[in-house]
């Protein structure tokens, strides 16, 4: 049950604001096989309302790509941190 409360509140919550309001260099990435959350409702346009986003879709990768893919994901963030 509190898994589906969870996936309820970030569903119904428009972060639209707050996404408006983060003004530093922020990385959005997010796997285009994604069950859980679609890339084209979340990542392309959370990158789009930061004013200094960058975003990358993963080909291929779940919503669980930070684990099962962490060598890939984990180089990616250092890059964007070194940058």
């Amino acid at each position: 049950m509190a898994h589906y409360e969870g996936i309820k509140a970030f569903s119904e919550t428009d972060q639209t604001d707050d996404l408006k309001a983060i003004t530093v260099p922020t990385f959005v990435m997010q796997g285009d096989d994604d069950q859980v959350v679609p890339f084209k409702n979340a990542a392309l346009l959370q990158a789009k309302l930061l004013k200094s986003g960058t975003h990358k879709v993963y080909p291929r990768l779940s919503h669980g790509m930070m684990t099962t893919n962490a060598d890939l994901i984990n180089a990616d963030i250092l890059n964007f941190i070194k940058s």
